[in-house]
């Protein structure tokens, strides 16, 4: 879950090019195990834009060492507000 809000900050703070703090983490539906030795790509995509607020797709795929077979293993949504410098939140767009 570390990644997947690391992923999440970043496609949020690029995406709002302000400061964003991670307010939830919502239903993170883990379908696959992860086991040591394989691959990952995490994809982080904004999904919703409010006033202050965004919400963050995040999947993880897995990927056998040796193998071109790719299956997704959790997803998850997380939620950002934007702040500015008193920590108060402010408008994203």
């Amino acid at each position: 879950m570390q990644l997947m809000d690391e992923v999440a900050f970043i496609a949020a703070t690029r995406f709002a090019r302000k400061r964003v703090v991670t307010v939830s983490s919502d239903k993170i539906d883990f379908k696959r195990s992860i086991p040591a030795g394989t691959i990952i790509e995490l994809i982080g995509k904004v999904v919703h834009v409010g006033k202050t607020s965004m919400r963050v797709n995040v999947e993880i795929y897995t990927e056998q060492m040796y193998s071109y077979e790719r299956e997704r293993a959790i997803v998850g949504d997380f939620t950002f507000v934007a702040i500015d410098e008193f920590k108060k939140p402010i408008q994203i767009l």
